[in-house]
């Protein structure tokens, strides 16, 4: 159905007598309107032409200003019909009229606000600092999307890589999170897709492939037989990271968040948080005198760790990963203490756990299964990520040609 945009009196009578001129938009017979900030009397109004009558003391310059405002309205439609968007009246009305929250932090803080209702504090802390770095950059002005150009952003990349030396992969992830707020922006017609300055010819981000070293099997036994207090948060934490091991690396959100009654017959049933993806494994010997060890009357939440037991409200996604990420700090600081008592030199976290599972079992095991060990959606992921701990053939090649 045809969208129309016209000057109207709006029929609400002021307290004066006046009635407030108005841009009336309609589009599949709903209507929206947009006040101009002028008001006159009926009187003076030309109905059928929709302009203010000769009679009007400044009739000459308020047409010239309906007139501007309805060519402007008429733009904005046709910008919006260029780029396919689904056009609502109320689309029509927000991009004639603008937005308090066209700017790019506004919409950052949309953005924000999202992961927090959905409970990702991990994204939420992560992304916030990087859009803060941002803002620091323009020393903590806004700034319009059509000003992000791809200039600005190569100068910013420049000094995240010079100033800040930050890695690559690093300066990466901070222009790809302008690059979603940019996204979220053009999605509620706020942003103009053809200033984008992301793509072929402008700025390109791709992924940086990170090295993932673990431990070495005589590594892990190293921390097996190590003694420690068995009261001593150091006995803990290695504790956790033996489990997570044992487990194919499980991730530690998971280790953290286990309760007694994800155990039955010998056997942990648990679903990913990162996926959802369920399954079930045999539980290790080892694992299992790890467990004896937390053995406790009536553990809070029934979790088999208790770094948790301080949650009132396990359902609370935001504050669960808000507490997780604490816990793994102070998990990590204690490794690093475990490593020097051990004599590892790797560094040694709960992460490191998952790829020294990837290192030991390099190509003894078939993908398909290390695929189901890993929770991995897809076994192009498990591909991949075992490519990281696979040498036997890159060794013989090279002993092939200087052995």
């Amino acid at each position: 159905m045809a969208t129309s945009v016209k000057i109207i009196l709006r029929k609400k009578q002021n307290k004066d007598g006046s009635f407030p001129l108005a841009l009336r938009i309609t589009k599949d017979r709903k209507s929206s309107y947009v006040y101009l900030g002028h008001n006159i009397l009926e009187s003076y109004w030309d109905e059928k032409n929709h302009r203010v009558k000769k009679s009007h003391p400044n009739s000459v310059r308020l047409n010239h200003f309906l007139t501007t405002k309805l060519a402007e309205a008429e733009e904005n439609l046709l910008d919006l019909k260029t780029q396919k968007a689904a056009i609502s009246a109320k689309t029509i009305k927000r991009k004639i009229k603008g937005s308090k929250e066209a700017s790019f932090f506004a919409q950052a803080q949309l953005y924000l606000d999202s992961l927090k209702k959905q409970g990702k504090y991990n994204r939420e802390n992560c992304d916030k600092s990087r859009i803060n770095a941002f803002k620091e950059y323009l020393d903590n002005s806004d700034i319009a999307f059509q000003d992000i150009t791809v200039s600005l952003l190569m100068r910013y990349r420049a000094y995240l890589r010079g100033e800040k030396k930050l890695a690559e992969q690093t300066v990466v992830n901070y222009l790809t999170i302008i690059q979603t707020v940019y996204n979220l922006a053009i999605a509620n017609q706020v942003a103009d897709i053809r200033q984008y300055p992301f793509g072929k010819d402008k700025i390109t981000l791709k992924a940086q492939k990170s090295m993932k070293i673990g431990l070495m099997q005589e590594e892990v036994l190293a921390l097996e037989v190590l003694e420690l207090p068995h009261n001593s948060y150091m006995h803990h934490a290695r504790n956790i990271w033996l489990f997570a091991f044992y487990f194919a690396g499980m991730r530690v959100s998971d280790v953290l968040r286990l309760t007694w009654a994800d155990f039955q017959n010998n056997r942990l049933f648990y679903a990913m948080g990162k996926n959802a993806k369920g399954g079930s494994m045999k539980v290790p010997e080892k694992a299992l005198a790890i467990l004896k060890q937390y053995k406790r009357k009536e553990p809070v939440h029934n979790l088999v760790f208790p770094d948790l037991e301080v949650i009132e409200d396990m359902s609370d996604t935001y504050i669960v990963q808000k507490r997780i990420a604490y816990e793994i700090m102070k998990l990590n600081a204690a490794l690093k203490d475990v490593a020097k008592e051990a004599g590892i030199t790797k560094p040694l976290t709960m992460h490191i756990a998952r790829h020294t599972f990837g290192n030991i079992s390099g190509d003894k095991i078939p993908v398909q299964m290390l695929q189901k060990l890993y929770r991995h959606t897809s076994i192009t992921t498990t591909i991949n990520y075992q490519a990281n701990f696979m040498f036997k053939d890159v060794d013989d090649a090279l002993d092939a040609v200087i052995g």
